[in-house]
């Protein structure tokens, strides 16, 4: 038995229409097309599908069996239909984002804010990078995006720049360092230096400072969230360094101090990873722009 979707599209018209000619009219075919389908179709079937010489015309007990799949089927192909056409034209998709950037949680939320009133047909998800090997998994498309400060020459991956940031650190008000215009890797030897959980190689202050100078602080304690570790400086447990955009609020603060790391500073950048298929999508080529644009807006804040 070989049942096609204009079959079902079939059988629904004539039951909600109640007889051959409005059902024709309807599905945009002559009548006697109409009634050539229905004997191929109670042919393949081997049962009759409408009761004869009813008015209005009525589905058999078979009918209506093959009508409650018509009702299942139906819709849920027009929906797809509906998904594919949003696909072709830019509407919909799934944006699914790896992040290895602990403290970049802080930026994407609000990205993410304004992104998602003009795109509500894209799917967004949110995996710690940090927790799996992003970049691999952008290349077997289970993810979408990457934001990474440690870009990589990879085929079919075009790593986007989003923003610069400098890297600074923070240390609880009237701190030993205060008196510092700019803090050096030696200023660490004596510290606890509070991080978010992160190998070494994907801290900056490691990366960029302590592990080229070969320098140990005094102790180091992980902290997950942003808040608690400058709960914690503030406290007087330790001294961290972090992002500017997350420190905007903390410079004027009363409670911390903070300093550039080095005499000419630290300068990073951060980036979109993306593959090169998707980077034209227009809910990609937006939520690229906010990304660059957002950061400007929290500095100012």
């Amino acid at each position: 038995m070989h049942i096609e979707f204009r079959h079902l599209r079939t059988i629904q018209a004539i039951h909600e229409e109640g007889g051959l000619a409005r059902a024709a009219d309807r599905l945009n075919i002559t009548q006697s097309a109409l009634s050539h389908q229905i004997k191929g179709i109670e042919d393949q079937a081997g049962v009759e599908l409408f009761v004869r010489r009813s008015k209005p015309m009525k589905l058999s007990s078979a009918g209506l069996r093959l009508l409650r799949v018509a009702e299942k089927v139906l819709p849920e192909i027009a929906a797809l239909e509906a998904e594919f056409g949003g696909l072709r034209q830019g509407r919909a998709g799934r944006m699914h984002i790896a992040i290895e950037c602990h403290a970049c949680f802080d930026w994407l939320f609000p990205v993410l804010e304004k992104f998602r009133g003009p795109w509500p047909d894209v799917d967004v998800d949110i995996r710690p990078g940090l927790a799996f090997d992003a970049l691999p998994a952008l290349l077997r498309e289970e993810v979408d995006v990457v934001i990474s400060s440690d870009p990589e020459d990879l085929k079919g991956v075009t790593f986007h720049p989003l923003f610069d940031y400098e890297p600074v650190f923070v240390a609880p008000a009237r701190h030993a360092l205060a008196e510092k215009p700019f803090i050096e890797a030696e200023d660490f030897r004596a510290e606890t230096l509070i991080t978010y959980p992160v190998e070494r190689p994907r801290l900056d202050i490691f990366s960029e400072l302590l592990t080229p100078a070969k320098v140990e602080p005094l102790a180091v304690r992980q902290v997950e969230l942003t808040a608690v570790i400058l709960m914690l400086v503030a406290s007087g447990r330790g001294v961290s360094v972090l992002p500017d955009w997350v420190l905007r609020e903390v410079r004027t603060s009363a409670q911390y101090i903070t300093r550039p790391i080095t005499e000419k500073g630290l300068t990073k950048r951060l980036y979109a990873a993306v593959r090169d298929s998707d980077a034209d999508l227009p809910f990609m080529a937006h939520f690229l722009r906010l990304g660059r644009e957002i950061p400007v807006r929290l500095q100012r804040a």
